[in-house]
């Protein structure tokens, strides 16, 4: 009974290792087309004017803040997933074109691109264990949060763009 009892629990053990580097993607890519919407939202609720507006001079402009997001989008999918970003690091907030029109284009393309990814990675591979930002070792998951945070924070910042513009920010979506 004991030697039934040992295997098991060895066996029990096995599985779980095995899903726990096994991630399902569903809600992942549910969370990320949440936020694309959300920020298309802000993006659309910013009048035309509001995209130069800096809340101070040494701030980003709310069209620099939102391609920030993007350049973040971009660069840090491709490191947590291990692909090859369509656009050059800081690309998007070096544009020339900050107009409403370019930056939703630009800035949905690259949300575009981490849903994408993210349908083609291999679950497996989620639970394997990078570095990024020097020496911080963490999973691909992981990673992969950091760059939801950035974009997060981000588009959270913007909120005080909009109010400055006279808008009212669109509503929290949560779900």
């Amino acid at each position: 009974m004991k030697t039934f009892t040992k295997f098991s629990f060895i066996a029990f053990l096995l599985l779980s290792i095995n899903a726990i580097g096994q991630t399902d993607t569903t809600q992942l890519i549910k969370d990320w087309k949440r936020a694309k919407a959300y920020t298309l939202e802000y993006l659309e609720t910013m009048p035309e004017a509001g995209y130069a507006l800096k809340p101070t001079p040494d701030m980003r402009s709310f069209a620099e803040q939102m391609l920030h997001l993007t350049d973040g989008n971009y660069g840090l999918t491709s490191a947590a997933l291990g692909v090859k970003s369509p656009v050059e690091r800081g690309a998007s907030e070096k544009s020339t074109d900050k107009s409403k029109a370019n930056t939703i284009k630009q800035v949905m393309a690259g949300y575009d691109f981490v849903i994408e990814s993210i349908k083609k990675a291999n679950p497996a591979q989620l639970g394997e264990t990078i570095k990024m930002f020097g020496n911080n070792e963490m999973t691909r998951l992981t990673a992969l949060g950091k760059c939801f945070e950035h974009q997060t924070h981000h588009r959270g910042q913007t909120t005080v763009y909009i109010r400055l513009a006279g808008t009212k920010p669109p509503q929290e979506k949560l779900f």
